[in-house]
């Protein structure tokens, strides 16, 4: 355990990641397995790639918040190669066109500007998180998607839900095996996964080199 873990709250924290880890494996490792057996590799592909450009208005407003002009640029670039290009997003094109994706949450914009994680806390389904990362998701991030807003003002919340439904089960296929073998080999899997997002939520602040893990606070 770390000397100064910054989690005051580990016991509830522990509990709460243990209830995540029964859903996992009763409900959507499951539902993850159907996926990956009967859903080709280039249709998940295609998913993924759809799901980033339509999240495309969120990383652009975080860019901006951030006074990342070049990125900015880059993310528009790519929303509109990709929607022209990639139908609707379905193909990375621009990544093809040496234009790679980035992602931008306001969690990160606030840690960009000096606001400190204050503690670590688990979500319930959604996993690893903090104040400053929450606040981002939930009451920031939501109102910067003018997909989601519109999808919501105009009486199809369903959709929306479907989106997000979709983005955890892809999401979750992709770090499934990666999941597993942080598992098998750390002797602490919580504190493992807790040091693991503290790293990659540090990387993402500084537009460093993401770590090699799964993107453990999109959600579970």
């Amino acid at each position: 355990m770390e000397e100064d873990d910054g989690d005051p709250f580990e016991p509830v924290n522990r509990f709460i990641f243990g209830f995540n880890e029964i859903f996992l494996d009763w409900v959507l490792g499951p539902i993850t397995e159907l996926y990956t057996e009967f859903v080709p590799e280039p249709v998940r592909e295609g998913i993924g790639n759809l799901l980033d450009n339509i999240n495309a208005p969120v990383v652009l407003a975080n860019d901006l918040l951030q006074a990342e002009g070049a990125r900015a640029l880059e993310t528009t670039g790519r929303f509109v190669i990709n929607s022209v290009f990639g139908v609707v997003g379905i193909f990375d094109v621009a990544d093809s066109w040496g234009i790679p994706k980035h992602e931008e949450d306001f969690g990160q914009t606030l840690g960009v500007w000096g606001v400190d994680e204050m503690f670590y806390v688990v979500l319930p389904l959604f996993g690893p998180s903090s104040p400053r990362d929450a606040v981002g998701r939930f009451l920031v991030d939501d109102y910067l998607d003018p997909i989601g807003l519109w999808l919501d003002n105009t009486d199809r919340e369903k959709i929306s839900w479907s989106l997000t439904g979709i983005g955890a089960l892809d999401e979750y296929a992709g770090v499934q095996d990666k999941l597993d073998e942080i598992k098998e080999t750390s002797i602490d899997y919580y504190a493992a996964i807790r040091s693991l997002y503290r790293q990659k939520r540090e990387s993402d602040i500084r537009n460093g080199n993401a770590v090699v893990i799964p993107d453990l606070d999109e959600g579970l």
